[in-house]
């Protein structure tokens, strides 16, 4: 199924009561703010990926010399040295056998640093059939809900996913779309938001994204702007597209339109789309370039410091 025949199919879905208009306007209201824009500064934990001891993410390990490793500790120290707001505190890097006494442990130890924990992200997959794999994805996202409680962190990246190879791409796109519903009623229970990022997949361009926002009936969703996902003919058009509906946006220093070699991106162009939109929340550094980022980070957090002002 090509991107217009998926905007189509989402387009005659009724989901909840909902029907989403044929001609493919979106549902969704952009969201409404008061007062003008105010941007916080937070960074991600994954742009430390291969300095975390723990990493709990298939087999992957670090294989960074013991003494050059981090733990989630370190991570907010670092946020509280070089700055920051707050500190996205990515899954990934948490020990698998943590309790809530280590998730309390992290919390207090933010706050004695003037740290809000911004939020965390996930890595899940809703685009299954249903049965036993998408049952666990969405219990597992259920789990994170309930430590970002215990966090109080108030935001989760959730991804959508990949149309399996063989499978029904319009049963599986439903599928998705029932299972954020699911977990967005149990987020909104918890006071918990649920951000969905472009992130390739069935929400690789904009359309695709904002229907299936539309397309979720939850007061708990919305996007999670990614600046560097777009591979499109124009990505810094389809982030002005999707900013109105962002409820956390994480920044990355490249960009790449398609068919193109990445670039460096225009910090201050989508900072200033942020602000366009009204955005009124956590602007994260989200670090993927080669640099070390111990080194390329601090900068970078100066930089954007002085664009979100």
């Amino acid at each position: 199924m090509n991107s217009t025949s998926r905007r189509s199919f989402l387009g005659q879905m009724s989901l909840a009561g909902m029907a989403l208009a044929s001609s493919g306007a979106m549902a969704m209201e952009p969201l409404k703010r008061v007062g003008g824009p105010r941007l916080q500064l937070s960074l991600a934990a994954y742009s430390f990926r291969n300095y975390f001891r723990d990493y709990n993410r298939g087999s992957r390990k670090t294989s960074v010399p013991a003494d050059q490793q981090i733990g989630m500790e370190d991570f907010i120290d670092f946020c509280a040295k070089n700055g920051c707001d707050g500190a996205e505190l990515t899954s990934y890097f948490f020990p698998g056998d943590a309790g809530d006494d280590y998730y309390l442990n992290l919390k207090r130890r933010a706050y004695l640093a003037g740290l809000a924990v911004s939020g965390t992200a996930v890595g899940n997959d809703f685009v299954l059939e249903k049965g036993d794999a998408l049952d666990k994805q969405i219990a597992a996202v259920k789990g994170w809900i309930d430590k970002a409680a215990v966090l109080g962190a108030p935001h989760i990246r959730v991804f959508a996913g990949r149309v399996p190879k063989g499978a029904d791409e319009k049963t599986v796109m439903r599928n998705c779309i029932e299972a954020l519903e699911e977990c967005c009623d149990y987020a909104g229970k918890k006071g918990i938001f649920l951000g969905l990022e472009n992130h390739g997949g069935i929400v690789a361009e904009a359309p695709e994204l904002l229907e299936i926002v539309s397309a979720v009936k939850s007061p708990w969703f919305g996007v999670n702007f990614d600046s560097g996902n777009f591979k499109t003919d124009d990505p810094y058009g389809d982030l002005a597209k999707i900013a109105p509906y962002t409820i956390n946006a994480q920044i990355k220093v490249e960009i790449q339109k398609r068919g193109e070699q990445k670039k460096h991106a225009d910090l201050a162009r989508i900072i200033n789309i942020l602000k366009d939109a009204n955005y009124q929340g956590y602007v994260v550094l989200e670090y993927e370039a080669n640099e070390d980022p111990f080194k390329a980070v601090p900068p970078l957090l100066d930089r954007m410091g002085e664009l979100l002002g």
